[in-house]
């Protein structure tokens, strides 16, 4: 599966009458099984571009293509990890894990086998039938992180799922992903604000330039890594 944005501006309405252009003639492709790093400051258009990719809002101009088809809405192709978990309240871990699936209409004995596997891919077996509430931040995100591979999405967008967790866990989390992709290959997009983060997960970075978003530069792996190590900066591992 390959997404395209071409040409696309976005322009938003407030409240007052004013418009507001968040994203302004982006094009970019995003091919199989690429990790795609959007990195840029706050308010630069990072959110915006996920939500076209996962088709929660149209474009004012331009095109959002995936495998060559216009994106007219969400997908269970397209998952996604949001900010904050978003988990259900009223379901436990492993009925968040297994909602996905249930809906898509898995059978029972093959949804518990992938509600089973990821609950022990996410550590968090002790915690099946705990509910959201329960749990720290941390265990949340991590929640919905196993939650959107439960769904076996070809694509997944994620926009900062880390950013609100402290050092430590923000790094975890970003090993148990690494771990998740190695078994279960996936197109990932990931909006950051975190340069460090971006060269440690990237196979590629879009840098955006201050509202309105545009792409200000690319960097493909090789050339981060040369960058980073001619500045002698520790460099985060595959």
């Amino acid at each position: 599966m390959i997404l395209s944005l071409e040409h696309v501006t976005v322009v938003f309405t407030a409240r007052d009458g004013r418009k507001v252009e968040a994203v302004r003639d982006v094009s970019f492709d995003v091919g199989e099984g690429e990790f795609l790093c959007l990195l840029g400051p706050s308010g630069c258009g990072k959110s915006t571009i996920l939500s076209l990719l996962g088709g929660f809002i149209e474009p004012t101009d331009g095109r959002v293509l995936c495998d060559d088809k216009p994106v007219r809405g969400p997908n269970r192709d397209r998952g996604v990890v949001f900010q904050r978990h978003n988990l259900f309240p009223w379901h436990t871990v492993a009925g968040n894990i297994a909602f996905g699936p249930r809906i898509c209409g898995v059978p029972y004995d093959k949804r518990e086998n992938i509600v089973n596997h990821y609950l022990k891919m996410g550590g968090l077996s002790d915690f099946a039938r705990s509910y959201p509430d329960e749990l720290s931040v941390g265990m949340q995100q991590r929640v919905g992180l196993v939650r959107a591979f439960a769904n076996d999405p070809a694509v997944l967008l994620m926009d900062e799922p880390f950013a609100s967790l402290d050092t430590r866990t923000a790094s975890r989390m970003r090993d148990l992903l690494r771990t998740i992709l190695a078994e279960h290959r996936k197109t990932v997009v990931f909006v950051t604000h975190d340069i460090d983060e971006a060269v440690e997960l990237a196979d590629r970075i879009i840098v955006l330039t201050a509202r309105p978003g545009s792409i200000k530069k690319e960097f493909g792996l090789a050339a981060i890594r040369f960058d980073v190590s001619s500045q002698n900066r520790p460099l985060g591992k595959r």
